[in-house]
């Protein structure tokens, strides 16, 4: 370009580098799920640790993840409709009281699986009416249904499960259970093989086993719901709908959609969800319901919810991954423990070579790598890990994963903003 005389010669314009992101799709993750077995085979067959794969532990951590996966679906309902649903815990606690009373009352535990569900969705409305219709803040309503939650509870166990034989102030009589399900003829030969403890082939066995015998009908149900909230929430116009009320509620008023209407049925939905996942917990993981049964899972499943990035199949992973680390600490925790330090010291050191390579982080990929040696080297230099620690090894496993995964979290963009509707912006 020439002014004045003076030619000048423009710079040339740079284009902002882009991190190289890995692609998901089916063959990848088919790909990820079988080093993963390959690598859970490496480590059992080093340190000895067989139930990182038996049978036994895959079906324990199926069952606990159960009712945090749940109580995750009803937080992304929720919440990819732009109402942060703090009071999962809640709802969960009233899905296991109505469970029990459910199946009580009426001598059947599908009955009280409905039961949980309306008592869940119960909360869920009241939570839709403080939030949607009256604009209070989505986190001090969540709180709030929480505490009605465990109050509420309270005393309607003392005005009926303490009237009942076996009952009391704090827990119900027994319950009917769902019942079970087995892949007719898998589980001997299944059990031939994980016997032999033959590497890859024995593990494969026992994970196999572990997902297809004595399989609660509940927790295939739980499963389904997985598949049907993506195909509800992203293959159905009414799904496009209450998304987009969770991004540009403005936008979708002005396009003719009902945003009110849309929270308040992914509330519903959301609360419905969580009182399933309580349900869980007083049919299927117990026999009764007993005061405090959900233990925090609520908030354990908004946590696997972000862990997977507000979508169903991360979430199912999230909730999977914290099941299993929590079995493993019941099931002989200091061995099984101690074993998936190792595990995790791999997994870690994986994640530096990633993050040097492929998106060219290198102090990153420097603090993946630290921790990495640090966790083996705590491996290498015990030889059990102290009962104290077992407890915690699934929160401390979880919140490693979550601050080393190589992924941008991004909430629904008007995630907790209060919305009138009618109003410009």
């Amino acid at each position: 370009m020439s002014e004045g005389g003076v030619t000048l010669t423009e710079a040339p314009v740079r284009e902002p580098e882009r991190t190289r992101r890995l692609k998901v799709t089916w063959r990848t993750l088919l790909l990820a799920l079988g080093g993963l077995v390959v690598l859970l085979s490496f480590t059992r067959a080093v340190t000895g640790a067989v139930d990182l794969t038996s049978a036994g532990a895959v079906n324990a951590a199926v069952a606990l993840a159960v009712p945090i996966g749940l109580a995750g679906l009803g937080g992304l309902w929720s919440e990819r409709a732009g109402v942060i649903n703090i009071g999962l815990e809640g709802m969960m606690v009233l899905g296991t009281w109505s469970g029990a009373w459910g199946a009580i009352h009426f001598g059947n535990p599908w009955a009280g699986v409905a039961a949980a569900a309306i008592g869940g969705a119960l909360g869920g409305l009241l939570h839709a009416i403080a939030t949607v219709t009256f604009g209070v803040d989505h986190i001090i309503s969540g709180v709030a249904i929480n505490i009605l939650g465990l109050g509420v509870t309270q005393f309607l166990s003392k005005v009926t499960f303490a009237r009942m034989p076996g009952g009391g102030d704090a827990q119900s009589p027994p319950v009917p259970k769902p019942g079970t399900v087995s892949l007719p003829g898998a589980g001997d030969w299944l059990s031939t093989l994980e016997a032999g403890r033959w590497f890859l082939v024995s593990d494969v066995a026992g994970i196999l086993r572990g997902l297809v015998t004595n399989v609660s009908l509940f927790t295939v149900l739980a499963v389904l719901l997985v598949p049907l909230t993506f195909s509800v929430l992203w293959r159905t116009a009414f799904g496009l709908r209450l998304r987009s009320c969770g991004e540009r509620p403005v936008a979708a008023e002005s396009l003719g959609v009902g945003v009110s209407f849309h929270k308040y049925a992914a509330v519903l939905v959301s609360g419905a969800l969580a009182g399933l996942g309580g349900a869980f917990l007083s049919l299927v993981a117990a026999s009764a319901y007993r005061e405090g049964q959900t233990g925090g899972r609520g908030f354990i499943g908004l946590a696997a919810m972000i862990f997977g990035n507000w979508r169903p199949g991360g979430l199912a992973a999230g909730a999977t991954l914290f099941g299993y680390t929590d079995a493993l600490q019941l099931r002989r925790g200091g061995q099984s423990v101690h074993a998936l330090l190792l595990l995790v010291a791999i997994l870690i050191a994986a994640a530096a070579v990633y993050q040097l390579v492929a998106q060219g982080r290198a102090r990153a990929a420097a603090i993946s790598g630290a921790a990495a040696v640090a966790v083996f080297t705590v491996f290498a230099l015990t030889d059990s890990v102290p009962s104290e620690f077992t407890s915690v090894a699934p929160h401390v496993t979880t919140l490693l994963v979550l601050s080393l995964a190589a992924q941008r979290l991004r909430p629904p963009a008007a995630d907790g903003v209060p919305y009138r509707r009618g109003q410009a912006k």
